[in-house]
C-alpha cells in the first residue's frame, strides 16, 4: 500500500504504542502535521521546543515508555540522501535503541522532501539493530565471585541508583536487604527505590546526603553498586573515597565500569536480573552490629535538623517540604527543577516508590521541572502531582503555564522563591566570601503570572499558612502556583564541598540552633 513519509512518521510512533507526542510545528515538519489528524495520537502543543523535550522526558521517567518529542527542522545535506522509505524503519530502530542498554534520548531528523514523497509501506520492516548494542550478561563465575564477596562482608553497605528504578528492580532489592542485614543508600535519581521508611534506609549519599550515611560508605568493608555510576557528587574526593572497602559493580553500561572507581568484580547487566541472581545466592544473615553502629552514627539528626530552624514567623524551604511531605502523606508524585529547592526536596520528602520523584540529574537543567511535570501528568493522570521548584529555574519555562491552560490539566506548583540563583549563592557565600555576582534575582509576581492564564495563584509566607493554602492548591480542579517566601540566605546542609574527603562535611552553624519548631 502508498503512503507518503508523513503518514510512515504516525505509522511507526502507532505500531510503538506512542498514544501522545509533544511539540511545535514549523515549516519543515509541516507535511507531518498535516497527516496527523487522520491517526489517534494526541498532540500537546508546547510553548517552546525545550518544553517538547522536558516533557517527553517526564513522560518517560514517570511511565517507563519511551516518550516522542516533534519539533521543525530546516532541510540540509540530508536532503540529498534520505528518502520516504526510510523513515520508518529508522523510527522503529529509534526506539529499539532508546529501550535497549542504557535508555536515553535518539534524536531522528526527517527532511520535509522526505515526509512528502510517497512509497510502497511495509508495516513489517522493522528495527535494525546496531552491532554491538545488546549487552550480554556477566557469566555465573562473577555471580559467584560476588556473592562470596557479600558473604564474608561484615560492614556491607548497597549503594542504589537510578538502575532500580529504570529495571523495575525495588522489591527483589528490598528482599536482597532483608536476607543479608545490608542497609541501602540512594543516590539523588535513585531515590524512591528502596522505601524511605524501611529500618535498613540510610537516605541519600554524597555532596548533601546526610551525614551519617556519607560516614557509613568511608567505614563499610564491602559496596555493592546498583544501577549507579560513581559521580563525583556522590564519591567526593577519588583519592580517599571508601579507601577499606571491596566494590561490586552491577551496570548495563559498559563504558562506566572503572571509570571513576576501581572495582572488584563487574556485573555487566540490568540491575533487576543482577539482583535476583544475587539474592538466590547469597546466605541469610542479620549484621546487627552493623545496622547498631550506623543507628549510633545516625542518632536524631533528621530530627533535630528540622527542629533547629527558628520558627518565630520565618520561613524556610525546610519547613515547606517537610509540610508538604506530611499533607501529602508521602504519596505525590514530585518533579523538580535544578538548585538547593531540589536538594532540599531529595532531603525532607520521603520517597516510599519507585518513580515518585522525578529530576534532572548529571548535568542538570534549570527549566526542567514544570514542562517535565506536564510530560508526566499524560503519563499518570490519576496521581498528585507537585512540581518543586526555584524562582530561577521556574523562569526559563513559566510559558508552559499556557500550556497547563489549554491542555486543561492540574498540576500543583510549589516555587522556592529565595530572590536569588540559591546554589550559586551557597557557593559564593561559602567560597568566594560572599561576592554575590549576578545570583540576586528579580521575579514576577507568580500569583499575578498565574491569574494571567487563567490559573490559580497562592502566596505563603508563614509557616502556619502552608497547611491550608496547600489544602487549597490540592483542592482546585486548575494547575495552581503557590509562590512561597522563604529565607533568602539558608543553605543547604550539610554540604560536602567538591574534591574533598566525605567526612569532611559542611554543617548547619550552631546559631541555628536557638529556637526549635515543632516538626
Amino acid at each position: 500500500m502508498k503512503r507518503t513519509g508523513s503518514q510512515a512518521i504516525w505509522e511507526a510512533l502507532i505500531g510503538e504504542g506512542v498514544e501522545t507526542v509533544f511539540g511545535y510545528p514549523g515549516g519543515a515538519i509541516m507535511p507531518a502535521y498535516d497527516a496527523l489528524p487522520g491517526y489517534p495520537i494526541r498532540h500537546v502543543l508546547v510553548r517552546h521546543e525545550q518544553g517538547a523535550a522536558h516533557m517527553a522526558d517526564g513522560y518517560a521517567r514517570a511511565s517507563g515508555k519511551v516518550g516522542v518529542a516533534v519539533a521543525t527542522s530546516g532541510p540540509g545535506a540530508t536532503n540529498l540522501v534520505t528518502r520516504a522509505e526510510d523513515i520508518y524503519p529508522t523510527l522503529r530502530e529509534a526506539f529499539h535503541l532508546a529501550r535497549s542498554g542504557r535508555p536515553g534520548p535518539v534524536h531522528v531528523d526527517i527532511t520535509k522532501d522526505a515526509q512528502q514523497a510517497t512509497f510502497e509501506f511495509r508495516p513489517e520492516d522493522g528495527p535494525v539493530p546496531r552491532s554491538g548494542h545488546t549487552v550480554r550478561p556477566s557469566p555465573a563465575a562473577d555471580l559467584d565471585r560476588a556473592a562470596a564477596l557479600i558473604d564474608a562482608a561484615e560492614r556491607p553497605l548497597v549503594l542504589s541508583g537510578h538502575g532500580i528504578v529504570r529495571s523495575g528492580a525495588s522489591e527483589v532489592l528490598v528482599e536482597f536487604a532483608e536476607k543479608t542485614g545490608t542497609p541501602v543508600a540512594c543516590t539523588l535519581l535513585g531515590l524512591g527505590g528502596f522505601p524511605a521508611s524501611h529500618p535498613l534506609s540510610l537516605g541519600m549519599m554524597g555532596m548533601h546526603g546526610e551525614a551519617w550515611v556519607n560516614k557509613a560508605i568511608q567505614d563499610a568493608d564491602l559496596l555493592i553498586a546498583l544501577g549507579m555510576r560513581f559521580d563525583d557528587r556522590v564519591t567526593g574526593k577519588l583519592s580517599t573515597y571508601a579507601q577499606n572497602a571491596r566494590k561490586i559493580h552491577v551496570e548495563i553500561d559498559p563504558s562506566e565500569i572503572n571509570k571513576n572507581v576501581k572495582v572488584d568484580v563487574a556485573l555487566m547487566g540490568d540491575a533487576g536480573w543482577a539482583v535476583r541472581e544475587l539474592t538466590d545466592r547469597v546466605r541469610s544473615q542479620k549484621r546487627s552490629a552493623w545496622s547498631s553502629r550506623i543507628s549510633e552514627m545516625k542518632g536524631d539528626s533528621a530530627v533535630r535538623d528540622i527542629q533547629a530552624l527558628p520558627h518565630s514567623g520565618r520561613l524556610f524551604a525546610a519547613h515547606v517540604l517537610h509540610d508538604l511531605w506530611r499533607l501529602t502523606a508521602g504519596r505525590a508524585l514530585v518533579v523538580t527543577d535544578v538548585g538547593q529547592h531540589q536538594m532540599w526536596e531529595a532531603q525532607y520528602y520521603k520517597h516510599e516508590r519507585p518513580r515518585s520523584l522525578i529530576t534532572s540529574g548529571g548535568l542538570g537543567t534549570m527549566g526542567f521541572a514544570l514542562p517535565a511535570a506536564i510530560g508526566a501528568r499524560f503519563a499518570r493522570p490519576d496521581d498528585e502531582i507537585w512540581v518543586v521548584a526555584g524562582d530561577g529555574g521556574f523562569q526559563m519555562t513559566a510559558c508552559e503555564l499556557s500550556t497547563c491552560a489549554q491542555e486543561n490539566i492540574k498540576l500543583n506548583v510549589a516555587i522556592i522563591n529565595n530572590g536569588y540563583l540559591g546554589m550559586v549563592r551557597q557557593w559564593q557565600e561559602f567560597f568566594y566570601n560572599r561576592r554575590y555576582v549576578a545570583t540576586p534575582l528579580l521575579s514576577p509576581d507568580f500569583v499575578k503570572l498565574a491569574e494571567a492564564h487563567g490559573l490559580l495563584g497562592l502566596r505563603v509566607s508563614k509557616r502556619e499558612e502552608i497547611e491550608g493554602v496547600v489544602a487549597q492548591a490540592r483542592g482546585a480542579p486548575c494547575t495552581t502556583v503557590v509562590d512561597f517566601r522563604v529565607e533568602q540566605e539558608d543553605s543547604v546542609y550539610p554540604m560536602v564541598p567538591a574534591n574533598t574527603d566525605l567526612r569532611d562535611m559542611i554543617r548547619r552553624p550552631t546559631p541555628m540552633l536557638e529556637t526549635g519548631a515543632d516538626p
